[in-house]
């Protein structure tokens, strides 16, 4: 079982290595992309699967996302980030995804935060977010995962003061990337676009009144 509340003196120097791996102004390639959608949330895009600690509504069953992603130039040790920002009526979560270019033993390093949605996107969007979850995934091997562990019921939260320099380090790559990417501007303006499409298939087609003919004159009777 992963141990991600305090992770060994061992994984926490391979997080701390690849989090420093990840460049802070990267080259990207012209190749972009940025999706949108809306999915079920017992069925949500691979993309959204890579936090659990995040508690997903089950109310409306639904959750609305826009993705970004950009290819980095040839020289990166990663080839790809990707980015996403999903909303649910309890929570907001963010995800950035970075994939290695040539993997050996490190394959993919991502980094979640999550808010609740009381506020809007953009106010999120606005505000650093500290990072909740670090995971890297590992060839062969299992996942190195470090995420902030709230107290049980009954119990205090574990001290994880140590960590904290780990999670500043992943919140400031967030921070970094959400520029980069121009996530703040894209992403409210997508999910407006997408509930604009909603609203729009949901009215129904307006029905214009048949104009009448008049009717036809009487011929003038014979003579």
């Amino acid at each position: 079982m992963l141990n991600v509340c305090s992770p060994s003196p061992e994984e926490q120097q391979e997080i701390a290595s690849a989090l420093a791996r990840i460049p802070k102004q990267p080259l990207f390639s012209p190749d972009f992309e940025v999706d949108r959608g809306r999915s079920t949330l017992e069925q949500r895009p691979d993309f959204l699967k890579v936090g659990e600690s995040a508690q997903f509504s089950s109310d409306s069953g639904t959750a609305d996302w826009v993705r970004i992603r950009r290819e980095f130039s040839v020289q990166a040790s990663f080839s790809t980030v990707q980015y996403s920002f999903s909303q649910d009526p309890k929570n907001m979560v963010e995800t950035l995804i970075f994939h290695v270019r040539d993997p050996k033993e490190l394959m993919q390093v991502a980094i979640e935060d999550n808010a609740s949605a009381v506020t809007t996107p953009a106010t999120m969007l606005a505000t650093n977010t500290p990072a909740g979850r670090i995971k890297l995934e590992r060839f062969g091997k299992s996942s190195v995962v470090l995420a902030r562990c709230p107290g049980t019921e009954g119990s205090t939260p574990p001290d994880q003061s140590a960590f904290e320099v780990l999670f500043q380090s992943a919140t400031a790559i967030v921070s970094n990337y959400r520029s980069l990417l121009a996530a703040r501007n894209t992403v409210p303006a997508e999910l407006t676009r997408l509930r604009s499409m909603e609203s729009t298939k949901s009215k129904p087609p307006v029905k214009t009144a048949a104009k009448k003919a008049a009717p036809a004159a009487s011929a003038p009777p014979d003579k």
